[in-house]
């Protein structure tokens, strides 16, 4: 039996155990995997140190080592976001909606675990806990399968967690990780119905790609991040230029960064340059338009295909627009419904973005670096759904539940 197989026939023998267990016993499980992971920390840096030097060797660039790099800090935070989990209300078991039939029967809905979730992700290590931890809050067991280049850091954190739990209620056949490399191992979780219950991608567009078009298990789609922030003619331009500058360098490397700033031609005529020096001091590199390219010389020319990019990275397209409707008409051509912002003073022109533009989430003069499960307050998160069905936006507790309805009869049977 390949490891795929096995691991996820384990968890889903031990998620017969974790739907019964309480709010309680989950929420002590937790607060000891936080307390491992601050006391294995230097452990789990050595490991981390492995995996830096050996992307640093294959080339990967600074801010991907930047996703995948722990510290004291990181790892400090990334417990804490497991505390914070252990103060989040419990979903599951609540009572979503009861109701008495004309016969007699008595109907409840109520919220349960999904059962084995398969999480697909890439070179980010902190993943590894945040998906553990919701997880099993909500009473899933969980199959990890990182990147290969997060490696050694995931098995030293998944080793800590399990050890954890080794001294808690929860069995720690629900908290599996994936060790094997090989894109088989992908595809193999993608095609494990009966074992697994949904699978979760979190990375690039290549990845998702590949999960949604191969996977026969049900996926919940979590999408790329070609994010845009729009600056209206009647932006005022300290804001419009911290909301820009912060949505596109306070981290690059994530999915709710700006890959593209759209001006409006106005504004731009008389504050681009100042936006544009800002950028240039930070060493982003600009493509753009022609008509950006006459206002900034430093830009490079920008094509259909870079603003059909997720860069993640010191590289920011800006294209200028007409007026707001040329906007909206961009964001519809490129964007990837994930995160997108309109900085305006006018009511009108804001009620209409956040109303036509089609994403998870929508903002007025603010940086879409606020699309996180912290931010939001539901804790760590899971990923950032941009699909339709079940769950859209940042993904806390409650999207990983399903419903289950229990009747109530005194005897009915039906003629």
């Amino acid at each position: 039996m390949s490891e795929v197989r096995q691991k996820a026939a384990l968890a889903k023998q031990a998620s017969a155990v974790m739907n019964s267990l309480t709010t309680e016993q989950k929420n002590d499980a937790l607060r000891l995997m936080a307390d491992a992971l601050v006391k294995e920390q230097q452990s789990i840096i050595q490991a981390n140190h492995n995996d830096i030097a050996r992307g640093r060797e294959n080339g990967t660039s600074e801010s991907l080592l930047d996703r995948l790099a722990l510290n004291e800090n990181r790892i400090a935070d990334i417990a804490q976001g497991l505390r914070q989990i252990v103060e989040l209300s419990d979903p599951v078991g609540r009572i979503l909606e009861q109701f008495d039939r004309p016969n007699g029967l008595r109907v409840e809905k109520i919220s349960v675990p999904l059962g084995v979730i398969g999480m697909i992700y890439e070179a980010r290590p902190n993943v590894t806990v945040d998906a553990a931890g919701l997880c099993l809050k909500t009473g899933n067991a969980v199959v990890l399968r990182g990147g290969s280049a997060a490696l050694h850091s995931n098995r030293r954190i998944v080793e800590v967690l399990r050890e954890a739990l080794s001294h808690s209620d929860m069995p720690l056949e629900a908290l599996q990780l994936i060790e094997d490399a090989d894109r088989a191992s992908v595809d193999e979780m993608l095609k494990l119905n009966g074992l697994l219950d949904v699978v979760i991608p979190r990375g690039g567009a290549s990845l998702i790609r590949n999960v949604v078009a191969n996977a026969t298990v049900p996926v919940i789609e979590t999408g790329a991040g070609i994010c845009h922030t729009y600056v209206d003619e009647s932006a005022e331009l300290e804001m419009a230029s911290n909301i820009a500058f912060n949505a596109k360098v306070q981290r690059p490397s994530v999915c709710n960064s700006m890959e593209t700033l759209l001006v409006h031609e106005s504004f731009a005529a008389n504050h681009l340059r100042v936006i544009a020096n800002r950028f240039l001091a930070a060493n982003v590199a600009i493509h753009g338009c022609s008509r950006t390219m006459s206002l900034i010389p430093e830009a490079e020319a920008a094509t259909d295909q870079d603003y059909a990019t997720e860069y993640n990275d010191y590289i920011l397209n800006i294209r200028i627009v007409a007026n707001i409707e040329e906007a909206l008409m961009h964001i519809s051509q490129f964007g990837t419904q994930h995160s997108e912002c309109i900085v305006t003073e006018n009511a009108g022109h804001a009620a209409r973005f956040l109303q036509s533009v089609d994403a998870a989430a929508v903002y007025h003069n603010a940086s879409t670096r606020f699309t996180d499960g912290f931010e939001f307050g539901f804790g760590a998160e899971i990923g950032i759904s941009t699909q339709k069905l079940h769950a859209r936006g940042p993904m806390g507790l409650p999207a990983l539940t399903s419903t289950k309805y229990r009747i109530y009869g005194t005897g009915q049977i039906r003629g």
